[in-house]
């Protein structure tokens, strides 16, 4: 089981997801200060948990679902062992603790202009 976060105005409009199973096991709403100039301040953060099975499709629904511009968004999830990082068009796919792996993503992030200090994401 892999578990996730998803920023609900990370999508773009008209996006559907219909084959996947998520389970959602919280949902927040938080003020962020580190929104970047085409981000809305107020998310609405989805905190999900998805099968082993789905992973795949799930990753690349989200690769076609975020919003590229303007401003950029990406979505995470992981499991023990392992840490989907999620742009537009772009799936990252690493083992946790793969420092090269990690690296190669946060540095897609800020070739994007995700901001710094929300590549924060952590393994």
């Amino acid at each position: 089981m892999y578990e996730g976060v998803l920023i609900t105005q990370s999508l773009r409009s008209g996006s559907e997801l219909d084959d996947v199973r998520l389970v959602v096991t919280k949902i927040s709403t938080v003020d962020n200060d580190s929104a970047s100039a085409d981000q809305p301040t107020r998310w609405t953060v989805l905190h999900f948990q998805v099968d082993d099975a789905d992973a795949d499709r799930l990753a690349a629904w989200f690769a076609d679902a975020l919003i590229a511009e303007p401003g950029v968004w990406y979505a995470d999830f992981r499991n023990g062992s392992e840490h989907f990082v999620i742009f537009p068009q772009k799936i990252f796919r690493y083992r946790i603790g793969d420092l090269e792996g990690r690296a190669q993503a946060v540095d897609h992030g800020r070739r994007l202009g995700v901001p710094e200090q929300q590549l924060d994401w952590g393994d």
